[in-house]
């Protein structure tokens, strides 16, 4: 039999059944279920990227902070051995000013004028004495500071009286010193008091 001796076939194949109304309904209500979980999942991505996004941010926040915390640690670091350094440079300041009015005396005791032989032999050991003061002073770095003759620096020098200048003097230089100045290294640790022209 050929396709045309059936006429109706046609319209049998359009007609509804109830297996092909109860597959229509599963199919509809399967794309309902699939429309409703591709929503879930759009919800669930939008979600997700929130949260990567919240979470992004905190770890900016977090490495900043690190960073941040990181330099000042180094910072600090460098402080620490910047004042170390200070404090090894500059540590026999206090011991040096302690000296100085001991070599004042012993400078002192040298201006008197030695009359007999006994007074010329403790004088000498006087001057060794100072001597020894003078080296040890130099060897850690403590050095007298030029003064007579030199212009007035106020820097190192302190002027506890004038005089009128003359053709010896210029003005602003210094006439003599009363009391000698000392640096140690590269700080004034006593100004050298003195007396300037003007």
């Amino acid at each position: 039999m050929s396709k045309e001796e059936f006429p109706h076939e046609k319209d049998l194949k359009n007609e509804v059944t109830p297996d092909k109304a109860e597959k229509k309904k599963t199919a509809d209500k399967k794309t309902v279920e699939a429309e409703a979980s591709k929503s879930e999942q759009v919800d669930k991505v939008k979600k997700l990227k929130e949260e990567f996004d919240n979470l992004s941010a905190k770890n900016k926040e977090l490495e900043d902070k690190y960073l941040r915390s990181e330099a000042e640690i180094q910072n600090m670091q460098t402080r620490y051995a910047k004042e170390r350094a200070q404090l090894i440079k500059y540590e026999s300041q206090s011991l040096a000013k302690d000296v100085l009015p001991a070599m004042d005396n012993l400078e002192r005791a040298l201006a008197v004028k030695a009359d007999d032989e006994a007074s010329k032999q403790l004088q000498k050991g006087v001057q060794m004495t100072l001597d020894a003061l003078v080296k040890a002073m130099g060897d850690h770095g403590i050095t007298e500071i030029e003064a007579e003759g030199q212009k007035f620096d106020p820097n190192v020098h302190q002027a506890v009286q004038t005089v009128e200048a003359d053709a010896d003097h210029e003005k602003d230089q210094v006439v003599q010193v009363l009391q000698k100045g000392y640096k140690y290294k590269d700080r004034t640790l006593r100004p050298a008091m003195v007396i300037v022209a003007q």
